[in-house]
């Protein structure tokens, strides 16, 4: 007996021995696991949206250099090639039975015409790859028509062409929907405890305009800056083989207003000396190169404008749905009141490059100085763009009426003016009308995407929305090519009416917003995975049937009329006061 009591009394004092330990045990692994004594949850939390944040100024950054990379080598290569192709003796030297001519016809339909299919394919490309990739893939086929310039020949400059004219209407309209996007994610970081406390309440429809505004302003500063970089192949290469003015206007009799078509009389040698094939691989290499940093930028530098659930429920809606919702989006009457605007802009955008640079600029100043005119333009463009901030401070129709009045001013006094051949004392005057236009375009251009992003904040409409107004920017560019045969005041009056119209609708618009008219906007219907899995299951997707009975449900509320979803606020529809 005498042993089992000690026995007990051992183990009684075993019992706490093991409770230490495993106390000892619990100290240690919360020691381990436990939040560290100088962790700060909030100042964390700050950390990581400043991250985030300076994420989203890099993307927008990385996007807008990109764009102006591509459009800058695609405009100065194509610019290069037209001159040099032009020239009788370049093409009898190097290309005598290639008919480059035509082939520089074929190339400039393949450009011109091909993008009036694009509203067909475009949504669907943009949803397919995803912002970010439709992007990269179309700033890749801009390098493709780089590379196709070293070997001219008919079956690599057409088909490059005609490849480049698919990813025109893609490419842009992919970048104003990755621009506005991101507006909308900075908005997000930037107001994230007040989304964590109204997680379940709608923000207000206004809330991220301010940033859609800087955003898209900084986007097309750098975009018109592209016009400055394509004129250096011209500048540093090309001018140096040039003949003068009074060699190659010689036979020039009328400028301006009173000239037909592209420049008649205009001298078919151009080129004192030959450029040598190996300073032409060199400048396309450099050329080559441009292409290639721009697909390294948005491959590493931009990031992806959705998260992946995102773009797997924006791609799950249906590829029906998906090529139907741009036609269907026609219907809101505020996109029909803008057509007249997008075709304008358009319209504007070539005529300077074509029509006043050539049958004003060149005519009276000389071919030589093609290049400085255009950098004019493109400087007064890109810092002109940030005239368009005003819109944090007044209403928003008066950058855009702005840029409407100058274009105005300017297409009436070129209506009424004929500058005479080879006279470069008229130089001050049409570098002051190319900065001018400059100023009209920056104001015209960066308001109207400001505006869609104003409008349209809903993001499984943007890339619709993107892709009908650079759809219809892409039906006027065609309708330019095709007049470029008439007499310059017939096109002076068409843009000036078409300039007229695009004002009225617009200021129609505007007051139908004002008085909360009704919207008439297609629904977009709810994805539909196939894909089974607890991140694809709905609600109540656990009950019996509900594979079965969720579409029948689903169908039964939705609405067959349209729907106000995207109806604008008070605010919108007061900004005419």
């Amino acid at each position: 007996m005498e042993k089992d009591i000690d026995g007990c009394q051992n183990g009684a004092k075993t019992v706490p021995n093991a409770g230490l330990g495993t106390e000892g045990t619990e100290t240690q692994l919360d020691d381990f696991v436990g939040a560290h004594p100088d962790y700060n949850e909030e100042e964390e939390e700050q950390k990581y949206f400043r991250r985030k944040r300076l994420g989203v100024i890099k993307n927008v950054v990385a996007a807008s250099l990109a764009g102006t990379l591509t459009y800058s080598v695609y405009l100065g290569l194509l610019q290069m090639q037209l001159i040099l192709h032009y020239d009788e003796t370049y093409r009898e030297v190097k290309y005598s039975n290639i008919r480059l001519e035509d082939i520089d016809h074929k190339v400039l339909m393949g450009i011109n015409v091909t993008p009036v299919a694009a509203l067909l394919y475009t949504p669907i490309l943009i949803r397919f790859f995803g912002t970010k990739w439709a992007m990269f893939l179309a700033v890749g086929i801009y390098a493709l028509f780089v590379s196709s310039n070293y070997w001219e020949r008919y079956y690599t400059l057409v088909p490059s062409a005609v490849a480049i004219g698919m990813v025109i209407v893609p490419l842009w309209a992919s970048m104003g929907t990755y621009i506005t996007r991101m507006a909308q994610k900075y908005y997000e970081y930037v107001n994230y405890k007040e989304e964590q406390e109204k997680e379940r309440q709608r923000a207000p429809r206004d809330a991220c305009n301010a940033y859609i505004i800087v955003f898209q302003t900084i986007f097309y500063s750098c975009f018109h800056l592209s016009f400055v970089c394509a004129q250096m192949p011209m500048v540093f290469f090309l001018n140096n083989y040039l003949y003068q003015l009074n060699h190659t206007l010689f036979a020039v009799k009328h400028c301006g207003t009173l000239s037909h078509g592209t420049l008649p009389g205009f001298n078919k040698t151009v080129l004192q000396s030959l450029p040598r094939s190996v300073n032409l691989i060199i400048v396309e290499s450099a050329l080559m190169a441009a292409a290639f940093l721009a697909m390294l930028v948005v491959l590493v530098l931009c990031g992806a404008a959705y998260r992946p659930m995102e773009e797997i429920d924006m791609r799950s809606i249906g590829w029906g749905n998906i090529f139907q919702l741009p036609f269907k989006h026609m219907r809101d009457y505020r996109l029909r009141h803008l057509f007249p605007l997008f075709i304008y802009s358009g319209f504007e955008v070539l005529f300077v490059c074509t029509g006043f640079s050539l049958n004003y600029g060149v005519c009276a100043l000389g071919l030589e100085r093609l290049a400085y005119l255009l950098m004019a333009y493109g400087f007064s463009g890109s810092a002109c763009s940030s005239l368009a901030l005003c819109m944090l401070r007044v209403r928003r129709h008066i950058p855009l009426l702005a840029g409407a009045f100058i274009h105005a001013v300017i297409l009436v006094t070129l209506f009424c003016w004929a500058p005479e051949p080879r006279h470069l004392a008229q130089a001050p005057l049409l570098y002051s009308i190319a900065a001018l236009w400059g100023t009209g375009s920056a104001l015209n251009k960066t308001g109207i995407s400001i505006l869609l992003g104003m409008l349209y904040k809903k993001k499984e409409r943007q890339d619709f929305i993107f892709t009908i107004y650079h759809w219809w920017q892409a039906l006027a560019i065609f309708t330019v090519y095709l007049w470029s045969g008439l007499p310059m005041k017939a096109k002076l009056s068409i843009m000036v009416l078409t300039l007229v119209v695009a004002v009225g609708t617009y200021l129609w618009m505007e007051q139908k917003v004002a008085r909360n008219m009704e919207v008439r906007l297609p629904r977009i219907p709810r994805p539909r995975h196939k894909t089974r899995g607890y991140r694809y299951l709905e609600d109540n997707s656990d009950e019996t049937g509900s594979d079965g009975d969720g579409d029948k449900q689903d169908n039964d509320r939705q609405p067959a009329e349209a729907t106000r979803e995207d109806e604008l606020p008070k605010e919108d529809g007061e900004q005419l006061g």
